[in-house]
């Protein structure tokens, strides 16, 4: 059982995790930075920055709560012996931070065998750090602190959708997105993991995306659900794991966006 002392180690390491992140992505960040390739087909890039960011997490999360499990998208999984695990990408949206953009983010979250606990979305150039879980939905940033709501807008014809990229993953993927395209008031591209940041804050209604990885959706899972919204795989079902994610402000939203993408992908 989770004890008052566990969350507040918890919630102090997660912080100062995000600080070192935030020190390590900044001091690259609009450099002449080497990107290289981890794919043989396409391009998903990696730098020095990526690496020094997850380091120096895991570097805060062996000093402060060692018995932990670490997964990193940079350095895998080490095993610890809580229960717990932390999941970390120490820059969501590579190809954005190596073009100069500021919608990437580092994205930190602490799980159980069931569920996410606690997460942040962390974009240390605008300076901003969404919080979820333990009672929290918060945001910290340039305008000050408050509390995340997700939007209570209902219907899909009011509704602002994001996703990175168009394509949208495979073939019948993509055909599910763009049939719920035209259903949606507004569609925007290319935001990385600062779209369910906004999803979380009561700008956007609707995040959809596939082929995902646990590193890119636990955080966002945490804040999200904090600020009131709901996130799953296009099925309905949790979505710890990645894959297919549709993330929505709320239930009735859910809903409906989840309808239009079953009805191609089955």
């Amino acid at each position: 059982m989770m004890t008052d002392d566990d969350k507040v180690t918890i919630k102090a390491t997660a912080h100062a995790m995000a600080d070192a992140a935030r020190v390590e992505t900044l001091k690259y960040f609009r450099t002449v930075l080497v990107a290289e390739n981890k794919l043989a087909s396409g391009f998903d890039p990696v730098t020095a920055a990526d690496r020094a960011s997850e380091v120096a997490m895991r570097a805060i999360a062996n000093r402060m709560r060692p018995d932990d499990s670490v997964h990193g998208e940079e350095f895998g999984l080490v095993e610890g012996t809580s229960g717990l695990t932390w999941v970390l990408d120490p820059i969501d949206g590579t190809r954005g931070y190596i073009s100069g953009t500021p919608t990437w983010g580092v994205l930190i979250s602490i799980r159980d065998a069931e569920r996410v606990l606690f997460g942040i979305i962390d974009q240390p150039y605008i300076g901003e750090r969404f919080v979820g879980g333990f009672g929290e939905a918060s945001v910290t940033g340039p305008m000050g602190q408050r509390t995340l709501k997700t939007s209570a807008r209902t219907a899909l014809a009011d509704a602002i959708m994001f996703t990175t990229f168009p394509e949208v993953g495979t073939a019948d993927e993509g055909a599910a997105f763009r049939a719920l395209v035209p259903q949606v008031r507004l569609t925007r591209y290319g935001m990385d993991c600062y779209g369910y940041a906004l999803v979380a804050s009561g700008q956007v209604d609707l995040v959809v995306e596939a082929g995902l990885q646990n590193y890119d959706v636990q955080a966002p899972i945490a804040v999200i659900e904090a600020a009131g919204g709901i996130v799953t795989d296009w099925q309905g079902r949790p979505a710890l794991n990645g894959g297919r994610i549709l993330a929505a402000a709320n239930a009735e939203l859910h809903a409906a966006a989840l309808a239009v993408l079953r009805s191609v992908t089955g």
